[in-house]
């Protein structure tokens, strides 16, 4: 890059690229991590921080030693071809094959480096199994990684690889000896969180060495330094590092690109034998590395701004020749200018003859300051040019003509690309391709609708995958003119995904219309009917969903494998939340393995249901086999994002068995990510989340808890029944009536008795306690009625609790203990310890009412024991004063597990609420704070007045900064709240 002209007339001196300042420690560490080998050294930081030039520095020094190493880059464009980061690191380092005496596993290389196909050996037999195939394969890598001498194996970006790469990565270190060092560079901020990366530190062996870095931003010295070997060594004032210090926070990237920018317009002048700004007043610093970026692109050269506006739209590593046909310049114009875009420190050399951006950053703001016209023309062109290419790359060429508007060869390369994945198990990449085709370019209604029915939504990231593709579907029939049976498929997928997405009523409405027009025996009808079967939304009588099941055409041989599968499972899963016992029956035919992907998705989704069904039964056991498979299947087959769901359900499982040991953490990780987790799955967290909360005595942050989780269909009713506990504990009735009363129609009126388990007692309980014993027999009545002899043990174990409550409502207290103790002993044969207890408590306090004080105080006393060390602090803390203001002697309860109670004393959290109080904040400023509803906060204001004994806000933070309370913030461990 030329010098600029300083305001004199004088000439700045050329910027020259800056040196390795400030990460001596990092390359020292790294160094001695990897003299250690084999090691796993985990690069983590922000965009720009300088982790490519920290390994580059590192592999320099490596190279001078003779320690080979070879380097691959994760692209954010995700590719479908397998390895794709760890082809290019082997293909960037060895010319050919031919003296590396390769065994017969050399063949399975053909396929990913087809330019050595005369050189590696035959092709070996095709395998079955994905999974075999794959193993297969890594096991090729490995040898070849061996007869090349590799020491060393780095792979930057990790954060955009693809799942296979993430796989071999598991392979390599979980190997013994591990065949190489690894070096992997990410940024945490945008690992999904279900990616494998996260899981690949915690599985390390016990015997890997395992080094962490995290380089941080330069400081006010390094800056100056940075700069400084900018200009030739030139002294650089502290005032100049520190302006550029506070505009880019030491981050090297910008830095650079904002010292460069400043340079282009000669803000630079020399003052007193150093190098200094102008007057804060005549400059103006983008404050954002894209502002810095783009302000330097537009003072270059149109045609050379056309060049960098090619590799911001190739995106990847690109020669000249490609390049040139991007930008549609005549190739006297585009040799004039490719050297001022080449050199004007934006791009780099990524490997011999291929330029690109030396950052995504860069990439990312020159693309998006290019116009839409010649975005899309762009496109266009770079489609036409890599389909010529001997191996055109069909997940590029789905991209680029999906961005230039052309539907015909989007789909059809979209198709291949997807295709391509699924044989190479990576679900998660050939649902992106289909969903971004689908959600971004207008198609026919007939290729709509089949790439939609292609679309495995579990195996895509996100919150919500399902709006676009409602959009898109809908466009379609408003826009098109199509026949009715065509009208009725594209209004089949709208109710289904809307169904999918949670929007029961919506998804029934469009599938009833959809319904008569649809061709009858297809597997669209009858997935209709099996959809309309399941008793999700208003409420309906059960016997009419089963008429839906009833009525269902048959599975037929002339239907794909594929279609037979998913209506199999989708049927099992219907019976048996209809509480129908032949959903079992249905259930065993749903295999344990599969091979295809496509079917291992289908068969997770299916044991995963099952499992959730066979908890509700009360099926433990079998609920517990059925999610190990459904984890099994979805690591095997690597359906990462279908993780959370089983994860949820393992949660939900995990607290009815008494298993809460770390429970609050886990499912705390899955409520609180609202970028990558569904909808579905955090509700049904923050339900067990609000569970422990209550039983733990957080009651409003249970909640708010519980009401977040009302907001998924599948878990209201259960979120309704402890809302209303939590509010019968606080003696609020009529709160605890108005929650049961909207669902009772649904479980009570429509016999769906599989919803019950928890609902009927919360009910019931809450029925008595506004003196309605008549509707609370009828509660129980009905539950019995539509649940008579069915072998399903948590419904029956709930029946007998119900009748527990209306014995003891009824006067009749010897019939209530005895109930009561055999509800406790139903619910432990579960096993189910919390409602035992409970129950046993309650048949305690009937012991007590009818004189057998003996009896019971010492199983009062036994329970709050039991209570205490499963972790319900709050419920054993109430029967210690229970049994204290009975004068007896009352056994010490032990803190085992869980949340700790915390009685007149204020918790840490109410603690943090008065602190902020006591500064002035008012109760929106404190919601805002601790990211919670002001609600909350105004609750626990209220308990922490109650607690200190005042009447007003003023009062409180006056008796707690005389207390000294606010002080003991800082001394209670974080993992008491």
């Amino acid at each position: 890059m030329g010098g600029g002209a300083l305001k004199d007339g004088g000439r700045l001196p050329a910027l020259s690229a800056p040196q390795f300042v400030g990460r001596d420690g990092e390359l020292d560490t790294l160094g001695s991590a990897l003299e250690r080998t084999p090691a796993v050294v985990l690069i983590d930081g922000e965009a720009g921080i300088g982790k490519t030039r920290l390994l580059r520095e590192f592999l320099a020094s490596q190279a001078e030693r003779g320690r080979r190493a070879l380097v691959g880059a994760c692209l954010e464009l995700r590719v479908p071809y397998t390895l794709g980061a760890v082809v290019d690191a082997v293909r960037d380092g060895v010319d050919n094959v031919v003296g590396l005496r390769l065994s017969g596993l050399g063949g399975a290389l053909r396929p990913l480096f087809p330019e050595w196909a005369d050189d590696l050996p035959p092709a070996p037999e095709a395998l079955e199994d994905a999974t075999a195939a794959r193993h297969r394969l890594f096991r090729a890598f490995v040898e070849v990684l061996d007869r090349l001498d590799v020491a060393l194996l780095a792979l930057e970006d990790v954060h955009w690889a693809d799942e296979a790469t993430l796989e071999f990565l598991q392979f390599l270190v979980s190997r013994r000896p591990q065949p190489v060092s690894l070096v992997l560079t990410f940024r945490r901020d945008e690992v999904p969180s279900a990616s494998p990366l996260l899981r690949l530190a915690s599985r390390l062996p016990s015997d890997a060495h395992l080094v962490r870095l995290t380089p941080g931003p330069l400081d006010v010295a390094e800056t100056a330094s940075f700069v400084s070997s900018m200009l030739d060594g030139g002294y650089v004032s502290n005032e100049f590092a520190a302006f550029l210090h506070a505009r880019t926070e030491g981050v090297p990237l910008a830095v650079e690109e904002s010292l460069r920018l400043m340079h282009d317009r000669a803000d630079l002048i020399r003052q007193d034998g150093g190098w200094a700004r102008r007057r804060l007043d005549r400059i103006e610093v983008p404050p954002t590395i894209r502002d810095a970026m783009l302000e330097r692109v537009q003072r270059l050269h149109p045609d050379s701004r056309t060049v960098l506006y090619a590799a911001a739209v190739l995106s990847g590593p690109a020669d000249f020749v490609t390049l040139r046909a991007v930008t549609g310049l005549p190739e006297e114009r585009f040799a004039a200018q490719a050297a001022e875009a080449l050199g004007n420190g934006l791009l780099r050399e990524a490997r011999p003859g291929q330029w690109s951006f030396r950052h995504s950053l860069a990439c990312d703001a020159v693309y998006d300051a290019i116009s839409t016209g010649e975005r899309r023309a762009m496109h266009l062109r770079a489609g036409r040019t890599l389909e010529r290419w001997p191996l055109p790359p069909v997940a590029q060429l789905a991209r680029h003509f999906r961005l230039a508007g052309v539907s015909e060869a989007a789909c059809r390369y979209t198709d291949e690309a997807a295709d391509l994945c699924v044989q190479s198990g990576d679900m998660a990449t050939s649902a992106l391709l289909l969903h971004s085709l689908v959600a971004t370019v207008p198609l026919p209604a007939g290729i709509l609708v089949r790439l939609v029915t292609k679309i495995q939504f579990q195996a895509l990231s996100g919150s919500d995958p399902y709006s676009a593709i409602i959009e898109a579907l809908r466009s379609a029939l408003t826009g098109q003119a199509l026949a009715p049976g065509g009208q009725a498929s594209v209004r089949f997928q709208v109710g289904r995904v809307l169904m999918v997405a949670g929007e029961i009523e919506a998804g029934r409405r469009e599938i009833l219309t959809a319904l008569p027009d649809l061709s009858p025996g297809s597997p669209e009808t009858a997935r209709a009917r099996v959809l309309l079967a399941l008793p999700l939304g208003n409420a309906r009588p059960v016997s009419e969903h089963l008429r839906w099941l009833q009525e269902a055409p048959p599975l037929t041989q002339s239907m794909a494998s594929l279609d037979r599968l998913r209506l199999s499972v989708e049927r099992a899963f219907a019976l048996l939340m209809l509480g129908e016992e032949a959903g079992w029956a249905a259930a065993r035919e749903i295999p344990d393995d599969v091979l295809d992907p496509r079917e291992a998705s289908i068969v997770a989704i299916g044991h995963t249901n099952v499992g959730e069904e066979a908890t509700r039964w009360g099926r433990y056991d079998e609920a517990s086999a059925r999610l190990a498979k459904a984890r099994t299947l979805a690591e095997r087959h690597q359906l990462v994002d279908y993780l959370d769901s089983i994860a949820s359900s393992r949660a939900h499982l995990d607290w009815f068995t008494g298993a809460w040991s770390g429970l609050a953490e886990r499912t705390a990780r899955l409520v609180d990510d609202d970028n990558g987790v569904r909808l579905k799955d955090r509700c049904e967290a923050a339900l067990v989340a609000g569970l422990l909360q209550a039983a733990a005595g957080d009651r409003e942050a249970a909640k708010e808890r519980l009401r977040f989780a009302g907001g998924d269909d599948q878990q209201r009713i259960e979120a309704a029944a402890a809302l209303a506990q939590v509010c019968l504990r606080d003696g609020d009735v009529d709160e605890a009536l108005g929650l049961t009363d909207q669902l009772a129609e649904i479980v009570v009126g429509g016999g769906l008795w599989s919803r019950a388990v928890e609902f009927a007692p919360a009910r019931a309980a809450a029925l008595v306690a506004a003196g309605r014993l008549g509707p609370a027999a009828d509660v129980v009545n009905a539950l019995e009625g539509a649940l008579g002899d069915r072998d399903a043990a948590a419904p029956q174990a709930s029946l007998i609790l119900c009748r527990a409550i209306l014995a003891e409502a009824d006067g009749r207290i010897a019939d209530a203990a005895t109930l009561f103790f055999r509800a406790a002993a139903a619910w432990e044969a579960l096993p189910r310890p919390y409602d035992a207890l409970l129950a046993r408590e309650s048949s305690a306090r009937c012991l007590l009412v009818e004189g057998r004080d003996e009896a019971g105080l010492s199983l009062l006393s036994a329970v709050a024991q039991a209570l205490s060390e499963l972790g319900a602090h709050n419920d054993a803390d109430r029967i210690g004063r229970f049994l204290a203001g009975r004068g007896g002697d009352v056994v010490a309860v032990a803190r085992g597990r869980g949340r700790p109670g915390y009685g007149n004393q204020l918790s840490p959290r109410e603690l943090e609420v008065v602190r902020l109080l006591a500064n002035g904040l008012t109760n929106r400023q404190i919601a805002d704070v601790l990211v919670v509803s002001a609600q909350t906060i105004a609750s626990q204001v209220k308990s922490a007045m109650r607690k200190m004994d005042v009447s007003s806000r003023t009062a409180l933070a006056v008796r707690v900064v005389e207390s000294g309370l606010v002080g003991e913030l800082n001394q209670r461990t974080s993992s008491d709240e």
